[in-house]
């Protein structure tokens, strides 16, 4: 059975306004940048927390931090955890 006119232009209008708001969404800039930053932070932490269980006694900073060092070697390890997460 033929389609009406009216139900033709309806189809054509909402097939026109999908491809219309497809074409508005830009894709998402490059990322490159998240890897290495990733990575960095990830290890920054590590390395924090190894020189505060092996040196902490030694190093000026860390031994005046006290247990605050644990504290900073896994919100490092979190934040990479975070950056993480934008890698597309």
């Amino acid at each position: 059975m033929p389609e009406s006119k009216a139900r033709k232009n309806v189809a054509t209008r909402r097939k026109r306004e999908r491809g219309a708001a497809a074409a508005a969404v830009k894709a998402p800039g490059s990322r490159r940048w998240v890897p290495p930053v990733f990575i960095t932070v990830g290890l920054l932490g590590v390395a924090w927390l190894v020189v505060y269980y092996i040196a902490g006694s030694m190093v000026p900073l860390i031994s005046d931090l006290g247990d605050w060092n644990i504290l900073i070697g896994m919100g490092l390890m979190a934040s990479a955890f975070v950056i993480s997460t934008l890698w597309r």
